[in-house]
């Protein structure tokens, strides 16, 4: 038997316009991860003048993550991503943060 494909899955408004976009803000800050840690970097050193020491690192990251959010590709693969996570979770009622989690070695 065929698996279903991805394409044919209809999605609620909540998933498109909430769930996808969320899964999308994660996945861009582990593809910015080097911005974002510059960015947390200099906030740490700057105190309370991180306003304006630190704009070049905050103009750096929201580029980046601005380029990931526009991106319709990206959005087609974080969509893909999420409808696996869907079916998987219709198949095995585990959501996919606790089948990511390990398991105890020993009780």
């Amino acid at each position: 038997m065929e698996a279903t494909k991805t394409d044919d899955i209809q999605l609620r408004h909540v998933e498109k316009d909430v769930l996808i976009p969320k899964l999308m803000r994660e996945k861009a800050k582990e593809r910015c991860a080097e911005k974002v840690e510059a960015f947390n970097h200099c906030c740490k050193e700057s105190g309370f003048t991180m306003v304006f020491k630190c704009r070049e690192q905050n103009a750096a990251l929201k580029e980046c993550l601005t380029m990931h959010y526009t991106n319709p590709d990206f959005y087609e693969e974080c969509k893909k991503e999420y409808i696996q996570e869907k079916l998987e979770f219709e198949r095995t009622g585990i959501p996919a943060k606790n089948r990511k989690q390990k398991l105890p070695t020993s009780m």
